[in-house]
């Protein structure tokens, strides 16, 4: 069957909007490329400031524990007494906020 006139002017009529709608998505695509580019280079570079800012915290934190250590061994009696005074306050406060939460039960 033959085209009808009326289809082959609407085809003609919509022929120039398709190739513009086609370049429209291909600047689309274009666009969202690179700024899916740009969000992958700004992650990796967080990535990487975040991974050494925290590899120098563990190195620090070693150091400190290290040093602790050092001291305890150096000092038992004082870390005895440091460590027993720290456990007595835990203890003390655990109670403290059991009697406030049973009183506050109560009323």
């Amino acid at each position: 069957m033959a085209e009808s006139d009326t289809g082959r002017a609407a085809r003609e009529a919509l022929e120039p909007r398709v190739v513009e709608l086609r370049d429209e998505m291909a600047r689309l695509s274009t666009s969202i490329k690179d700024r899916m580019a740009d969000v992958a280079d700004d992650a990796e570079e967080a990535f990487h400031d975040i991974r050494s800012k925290a590899s120098g915290a563990v190195k620090q934190a070693g150091r400190k524990a290290r040093m602790v250590s050092e001291a305890a061994g150096e000092h038992p009696g004082t870390a005895a007494a440091v460590l027993s005074s720290a456990g007595l306050m835990g203890m003390l406060i655990g109670f403290a906020a059991g009697y406030v939460i049973a009183s506050n039960g109560r009323r």
